[in-house]
Protein backbone atom coordinates (compact mmCIF):
# COMPACT_ATOMS: atom_id res chain seq x y z
CA UNK A 1 0.00 0.00 0.00
CA UNK A 2 1.16 3.60 -0.52
CA UNK A 3 2.86 5.25 2.43
CA UNK A 4 1.76 8.22 4.55
CA UNK A 5 3.77 10.82 6.43
CA UNK A 6 2.45 9.29 9.67
CA UNK A 7 3.81 5.88 8.71
CA UNK A 8 7.14 7.39 7.68
CA UNK A 9 7.46 9.12 11.03
CA UNK A 10 6.53 6.03 13.03
CA UNK A 11 8.98 3.90 11.09
CA UNK A 12 11.82 6.29 11.93
CA UNK A 13 10.82 6.53 15.60
CA UNK A 14 10.62 2.75 15.92
CA UNK A 15 14.07 2.31 14.40
CA UNK A 16 15.58 4.96 16.69
CA UNK A 17 13.75 3.82 19.81
CA UNK A 18 11.99 7.18 20.24
CA UNK A 19 8.43 7.98 21.28
CA UNK A 20 7.96 11.33 19.54
CA UNK A 21 9.62 13.50 16.93
CA UNK A 22 12.52 15.51 18.37
CA UNK A 23 12.76 19.25 17.84
CA UNK A 24 14.89 19.05 14.69
CA UNK A 25 12.35 16.94 12.75
CA UNK A 26 8.90 17.92 11.51
CA UNK A 27 6.00 17.15 9.21
CA UNK A 28 5.48 20.39 7.29
CA UNK A 29 2.64 19.13 5.09
CA UNK A 30 0.99 15.86 6.18
CA UNK A 31 -0.35 13.48 3.58
CA UNK A 32 -1.06 9.90 2.58
CA UNK A 33 -1.24 7.86 -0.58
CA UNK A 34 2.41 8.63 -1.35
CA UNK A 35 3.60 6.38 -4.18
CA UNK A 36 6.68 8.28 -5.42
CA UNK A 37 8.90 9.94 -2.81
CA UNK A 38 11.78 12.34 -3.46
CA UNK A 39 14.49 11.95 -0.81
CA UNK A 40 17.35 14.42 -0.31
CA UNK A 41 19.69 15.61 2.39
CA UNK A 42 18.63 19.21 1.91
CA UNK A 43 15.37 20.50 0.44
CA UNK A 44 14.41 24.04 -0.53
CA UNK A 45 11.84 25.49 -2.93
CA UNK A 46 13.85 24.29 -5.95
CA UNK A 47 13.81 20.67 -4.80
CA UNK A 48 10.07 20.84 -4.10
CA UNK A 49 9.47 22.08 -7.65
CA UNK A 50 11.79 19.35 -8.96
CA UNK A 51 9.73 16.77 -7.07
CA UNK A 52 6.57 18.02 -8.74
CA UNK A 53 8.32 18.00 -12.15
CA UNK A 54 9.42 14.38 -11.59
CA UNK A 55 5.92 13.28 -10.67
CA UNK A 56 6.67 12.72 -6.99
CA UNK A 57 3.77 13.04 -4.58
CA UNK A 58 5.87 13.39 -1.41
CA UNK A 59 9.23 14.77 -0.29
CA UNK A 60 11.52 13.67 2.54
CA UNK A 61 14.45 15.84 3.64
CA UNK A 62 17.05 14.84 6.18
CA UNK A 63 18.13 18.24 7.45
CA UNK A 64 15.62 20.71 8.89
CA UNK A 65 13.93 22.68 6.11
CA UNK A 66 12.23 25.35 8.21
CA UNK A 67 9.24 25.69 10.49
CA UNK A 68 9.29 23.90 13.84
CA UNK A 69 12.43 21.95 12.95
CA UNK A 70 14.39 25.22 12.87
CA UNK A 71 12.51 26.97 15.68
CA UNK A 72 13.09 24.06 18.07
CA UNK A 73 16.43 22.83 16.69
CA UNK A 74 18.42 23.94 19.73
CA UNK A 75 16.32 21.61 21.91
CA UNK A 76 18.09 18.56 20.49
CA UNK A 77 21.52 19.88 21.48
CA UNK A 78 20.71 18.54 24.94
CA UNK A 79 21.49 15.12 23.47
CA UNK A 80 25.15 16.18 23.68
CA UNK A 81 24.77 16.36 27.45
CA UNK A 82 23.34 12.85 27.59
CA UNK A 83 26.15 11.47 25.43
CA UNK A 84 28.84 13.19 27.50
CA UNK A 85 27.33 11.95 30.76
CA UNK A 86 27.29 8.41 29.34
CA UNK A 87 31.04 8.78 28.82
CA UNK A 88 31.79 10.07 32.32
CA UNK A 89 31.49 13.86 31.95
CA UNK A 90 29.66 15.46 34.91
CA UNK A 91 26.30 16.86 33.82
CA UNK A 92 27.03 20.47 34.79
CA UNK A 93 30.32 20.42 32.87
CA UNK A 94 28.51 18.96 29.87
CA UNK A 95 25.89 21.71 29.98
CA UNK A 96 28.60 24.35 30.16
CA UNK A 97 30.39 22.80 27.16
CA UNK A 98 27.37 23.17 24.88
CA UNK A 99 26.25 26.59 26.15
CA UNK A 100 28.20 28.59 23.51
CA UNK A 101 26.81 26.34 20.75
CA UNK A 102 23.25 26.86 21.97
CA UNK A 103 23.72 30.66 22.01
CA UNK A 104 25.29 30.71 18.56
CA UNK A 105 22.63 28.60 16.89
CA UNK A 106 19.80 30.45 18.63
CA UNK A 107 21.05 33.74 17.16
CA UNK A 108 21.66 32.13 13.77
CA UNK A 109 18.15 30.71 13.55
CA UNK A 110 16.58 34.00 14.59
CA UNK A 111 18.05 35.47 11.42
CA UNK A 112 16.76 32.70 9.18
CA UNK A 113 13.70 32.85 6.92
CA UNK A 114 12.45 29.57 8.33
CA UNK A 115 8.95 29.69 6.83
CA UNK A 116 9.76 29.95 3.12
CA UNK A 117 10.29 26.31 2.18
CA UNK A 118 7.34 24.92 4.19
CA UNK A 119 5.16 27.66 2.67
CA UNK A 120 6.12 26.54 -0.84
CA UNK A 121 5.22 22.94 0.02
CA UNK A 122 1.85 24.06 1.36
CA UNK A 123 1.11 26.07 -1.79
CA UNK A 124 2.00 23.03 -3.90
CA UNK A 125 -0.10 20.75 -1.70
CA UNK A 126 2.92 18.43 -1.53
CA UNK A 127 3.35 16.16 1.52
CA UNK A 128 6.69 17.12 3.03
CA UNK A 129 8.67 16.22 6.14
CA UNK A 130 12.20 16.00 7.47
CA UNK A 131 13.70 13.33 9.73
CA UNK A 132 17.00 14.33 11.29
CA UNK A 133 17.83 13.11 14.80
CA UNK A 134 15.96 9.79 14.50
CA UNK A 135 17.98 8.74 11.45
CA UNK A 136 21.22 10.09 12.91
CA UNK A 137 20.60 8.00 16.04
CA UNK A 138 20.20 4.91 13.84
CA UNK A 139 23.48 5.76 12.16
CA UNK A 140 25.25 6.49 15.45
CA UNK A 141 24.39 3.08 16.81
CA UNK A 142 25.57 1.34 13.64
CA UNK A 143 28.89 3.24 13.71
CA UNK A 144 29.50 2.74 17.43
CA UNK A 145 28.71 -0.98 17.33
CA UNK A 146 30.89 -1.52 14.25
CA UNK A 147 33.87 0.16 15.92
CA UNK A 148 33.33 -1.70 19.19
CA UNK A 149 33.10 -5.06 17.42
CA UNK A 150 36.18 -4.41 15.27
CA UNK A 151 38.34 -3.21 18.16
CA UNK A 152 37.24 -6.12 20.38
CA UNK A 153 38.49 -8.55 17.73
CA UNK A 154 42.06 -7.19 17.73
CA UNK A 155 43.38 -8.85 20.88
CA UNK A 156 45.24 -5.64 21.79
CA UNK A 157 44.55 -2.04 22.64
CA UNK A 158 43.29 -0.27 19.50
CA UNK A 159 45.07 2.55 17.74
CA UNK A 160 43.35 5.44 15.98
CA UNK A 161 44.12 3.64 12.71
CA UNK A 162 42.00 0.75 13.93
CA UNK A 163 39.07 3.15 14.34
CA UNK A 164 39.54 4.26 10.72
CA UNK A 165 39.76 0.63 9.60
CA UNK A 166 36.49 -0.11 11.37
CA UNK A 167 34.76 2.82 9.68
CA UNK A 168 35.91 1.56 6.29
CA UNK A 169 34.00 -1.69 6.83
CA UNK A 170 30.80 0.39 6.58
CA UNK A 171 29.86 0.79 2.88
CA UNK A 172 29.05 4.50 3.10
CA UNK A 173 32.57 5.30 4.33
CA UNK A 174 34.31 2.71 2.15
CA UNK A 175 32.88 4.27 -1.03
CA UNK A 176 33.11 7.94 -0.01
CA UNK A 177 35.33 10.07 -2.27
CA UNK A 178 36.53 11.91 0.85
CA UNK A 179 37.56 9.26 3.41
CA UNK A 180 37.60 9.77 7.19
CA UNK A 181 40.53 11.82 8.48
CA UNK A 182 42.34 12.60 11.73
CA UNK A 183 42.81 16.40 11.98
CA UNK A 184 43.62 16.22 15.71
CA UNK A 185 46.00 13.54 16.99
CA UNK A 186 47.58 10.82 14.86
CA UNK A 187 46.72 7.41 13.45
CA UNK A 188 49.51 5.69 15.41
CA UNK A 189 48.29 6.96 18.78
CA UNK A 190 46.32 4.74 21.16
CA UNK A 191 42.61 5.27 20.62
CA UNK A 192 41.76 4.83 24.30
CA UNK A 193 38.08 5.14 25.15
CA UNK A 194 36.06 6.09 22.06
CA UNK A 195 33.03 8.37 21.78
CA UNK A 196 30.93 8.54 18.61
CA UNK A 197 29.50 12.06 18.87
CA UNK A 198 26.69 11.94 16.34
CA UNK A 199 22.92 12.29 16.60
CA UNK A 200 22.91 15.49 18.67
CA UNK A 201 21.87 18.13 16.15
CA UNK A 202 25.38 19.08 15.11
CA UNK A 203 28.88 18.47 16.42
CA UNK A 204 29.97 20.16 19.63
CA UNK A 205 33.22 21.63 18.37
CA UNK A 206 36.27 22.18 20.55
CA UNK A 207 34.48 22.68 23.87
CA UNK A 208 32.66 19.36 23.73
CA UNK A 209 35.74 17.45 22.52
CA UNK A 210 37.79 18.91 25.39
CA UNK A 211 35.13 17.86 27.89
CA UNK A 212 35.41 14.28 26.65
CA UNK A 213 39.22 14.37 26.77
CA UNK A 214 39.20 15.81 30.30
CA UNK A 215 37.26 12.79 31.53
CA UNK A 216 39.17 9.90 30.03
CA UNK A 217 37.94 9.65 26.43
CA UNK A 218 40.89 9.29 24.08
CA UNK A 219 39.17 9.55 20.69
CA UNK A 220 36.13 11.54 19.64
CA UNK A 221 34.39 10.97 16.32
CA UNK A 222 32.62 13.91 14.63
CA UNK A 223 30.99 14.14 11.22
CA UNK A 224 32.71 17.46 10.56
CA UNK A 225 34.86 20.07 12.31
CA UNK A 226 35.07 23.79 11.48
CA UNK A 227 38.56 25.22 10.91
CA UNK A 228 38.27 27.57 13.90
CA UNK A 229 37.34 24.64 16.14
CA UNK A 230 40.31 22.69 14.80
CA UNK A 231 42.68 25.51 15.72
CA UNK A 232 41.23 25.53 19.24
CA UNK A 233 42.13 21.83 19.56
CA UNK A 234 45.74 22.02 18.36
CA UNK A 235 47.11 21.42 21.87
CA UNK A 236 44.46 18.89 22.89
CA UNK A 237 45.41 15.61 24.54
CA UNK A 238 43.20 13.45 22.44
CA UNK A 239 42.27 12.43 18.93
CA UNK A 240 39.46 13.69 16.73
CA UNK A 241 38.33 11.56 13.78
CA UNK A 242 36.26 13.44 11.20
CA UNK A 243 34.06 10.88 9.48
CA UNK A 244 32.54 13.12 6.80
CA UNK A 245 29.11 14.73 6.89
CA UNK A 246 27.68 13.13 3.78
CA UNK A 247 28.68 9.48 4.35
CA UNK A 248 28.01 9.80 8.07
CA UNK A 249 24.44 10.93 7.49
CA UNK A 250 23.90 8.25 4.88
CA UNK A 251 24.59 5.44 7.35
CA UNK A 252 21.27 6.09 9.06
CA UNK A 253 19.39 7.32 6.00
CA UNK A 254 20.15 4.26 3.89
CA UNK A 255 19.02 1.85 6.58
CA UNK A 256 15.79 3.77 7.01
CA UNK A 257 15.14 3.80 3.26
CA UNK A 258 15.72 0.05 3.12
CA UNK A 259 12.89 -0.43 5.61
CA UNK A 260 10.68 2.18 3.92
CA UNK A 261 11.12 0.43 0.58
CA UNK A 262 9.14 -2.50 1.99
CA UNK A 263 6.06 -0.33 1.47
CA UNK A 264 4.60 0.24 -1.98
CA UNK A 265 6.54 3.44 -2.60
CA UNK A 266 9.13 4.31 -5.24
CA UNK A 267 12.06 6.22 -3.77
CA UNK A 268 13.66 8.85 -6.00
CA UNK A 269 17.10 9.60 -4.58
CA UNK A 270 18.51 13.07 -5.10
CA UNK A 271 22.31 13.39 -5.29
CA UNK A 272 23.89 12.72 -1.94
CA UNK A 273 21.59 9.82 -1.05
CA UNK A 274 22.72 7.20 -3.55
CA UNK A 275 25.24 5.12 -1.59
CA UNK A 276 23.70 1.71 -1.07
CA UNK A 277 24.10 -0.94 1.56
CA UNK A 278 23.61 -4.65 1.42
CA UNK A 279 21.51 -6.34 4.10
CA UNK A 280 21.81 -3.38 6.47
CA UNK A 281 21.53 -4.17 10.15
CA UNK A 282 20.42 -1.76 12.86
CA UNK A 283 21.61 -2.48 16.40
CA UNK A 284 18.86 -2.91 18.97
CA UNK A 285 18.06 0.19 20.99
Amino acid sequence: MPVSTDVMVQCALDMAGMRQLPGDSAVYVPGDGIRRLLVALDVGPAELLLARELGCDGVLAHHPAGGDAVVHFVDVLARHVDLMVEHGVPREEAKAAIAPLVRRLTLQHHAQNYEQTPAVARLLGLPFLNLHLPLDEVGRRVIAETIERHCASLGREPLVQDVLDALLTIPEFATAPMPPMVPVGAVDRPAGRIAVVHGAGTNGGAAVARAYFAHGVGTVLYLHLAPAELEALRDARGNVVVMGHLPGDLVGINRYLTVLAEYDVEIVRLIGVEAGTSAPQVPAH
